[in-house]
């Protein structure tokens, strides 16, 4: 048996400090360590890895790859070694020119763009994103994000812009949109963090110009969470928007709260 397992080839992204056990460590690919960046903005990315529990459900994206894992053990007779579920692994995106940091999933990539500070999207799910908004230095002066109010008035606050931004002109198209939760809490930095979450309906008529009401039928274009995480610093609102389909993110819940729980905003030295 250990003759076979010795035999399976390890993949070449992986180092010597990757063990293939239970207890998985971090690994830095070799184009990770010999990536540059421009001085003006310097990002610092560490990747995390953690497996996810064996009680939780796999993303839609992990059931080829485990499908495919189920065949290669089935055919060389390792059908009675259990199998345990890909890790989630995380990188940390560090922003010390506009003073904030976050991790997001390894595989995301980053768009340029879209208008948002900082924007990455899953290359799969695309209407699953990540995205950093800041209010202008210029027209802002908070103090803490208690300047908001309690976090119902934030998240009012928060559904409104929402349902601005989506503001369509077509016919037919109406919203449906609710605030799912809110609270605050103190994280280890010290700092006051609203969490926000509402859920955003989007429906369309099949014919708009038709004259009969019973011709205008009306579908779910899309059904979706967003999930807000509010800091202040700098005089500044910070805002760590993410977006998930709503079935994706019953799949996918702990991994999206991981990555609101490490958001945090820092000091700037001017």
């Amino acid at each position: 048996m250990a003759t076979l397992l010795e035999s399976i080839p390890i993949p070449r992204h992986l180092n010597s400090r990757t063990t293939i056990s239970g207890g998985r460590k971090a690994y830095l690919s070799s184009s990770q360590k010999n990536s540059r960046l421009p001085p003006s903005k310097i990002h610092h990315h560490t990747i995390y890895c953690a497996a996810q529990g064996t009680n939780s459900k796999v993303p839609r994206r992990n059931a080829i790859s485990l499908m495919l894992s189920s065949f290669l053990i089935s055919q060389t007779g390792l059908g009675g070694i259990a199998l345990s579920q890909p890790l989630i692994e995380f990188r940390e995106y560090l922003d010390t020119f506009d003073g904030y940091t976050f991790n997001y999933p390894k595989n995301w990539i980053q768009v340029k763009g879209a208008g948002a500070d900082i924007f990455f999207r899953d290359p799969y799910v695309l209407d699953e994103n990540i995205s950093l908004e800041i209010s202008s230095p210029s027209s802002s002066n908070y103090k803490s994000v208690e300047d908001l109010g309690p976090p119902q008035a934030a998240a009012e606050k928060v559904l409104k812009q929402y349902l601005t931004e989506f503001m369509s002109t077509r016919l037919g198209v109406r919203r449906e949109a609710n605030i799912v939760s809110t609270s605050s809490r103190v994280a280890d930095d010290g700092r006051m963090y609203y969490q926000v979450e509402v859920n955003i309906k989007s429906y369309a008529s099949t014919n708009e110009l038709a004259v009969m009401p019973q011709d205008r039928v009306t579908r779910l274009e899309w059904d979706r969470r967003y999930l807000s995480v509010l800091g202040v610093e700098n005089n500044q609102l910070y805002e760590l928007r993410l977006q998930t389909p709503e079935n994706v993110f019953l799949e996918e819940e702990s991994d999206l709260r991981r990555i609101m729980e490490s958001f945090r905003v820092m000091k700037l030295n001017v």
